[in-house]
């Protein structure tokens, strides 16, 4: 089984910037397809970006322009950089793994952005 573990949540101010980390366990992140979900309160979790083993990127409309994501193989971690942050943006950020028949979740991280 991985393992991913969430940092980089917080408050922040609308406009503001925040990078999230996800460190993954194991052998297969470099194979793997990665992503960020957001799940806001009274919200289904939503994807917001997600980047394959190849580097090939997808964003939500919602993120597009404003939020980044990337990985370092090297390091087994993936990130999440998101600028101009809006009230909307707000909720739990989840890191995803996804390799064949093998789907595991971190334990989300908290984004919060005052207006």
């Amino acid at each position: 089984q991985v393992q991913l573990v969430e940092s980089g949540g917080g408050l922040v101010q609308a406009g503001g910037s925040l990078r999230l980390s996800c460190a993954a366990s194991g052998s297969i992140f470099s194979t793997s397809t990665m992503g960020w979900y957001r799940q806001a309160p009274g919200k289904e979790r939503e994807q917001i970006a997600t980047i394959t083993s190849g580097g090939n990127t997808n964003y939500a409309d919602s993120v597009k322009g404003r939020f980044t994501i990337s990985r370092d193989n090297a390091k087994n971690t993936v990130y999440l950089q998101m600028n101009n942050l809006k009230p909307d943006d707000a909720g739990v950020y989840y890191c995803n793994l996804r390799r064949l028949s093998l789907v595991s979740w971190g334990q989300g991280t908290q984004v919060t952005v005052s207006s």
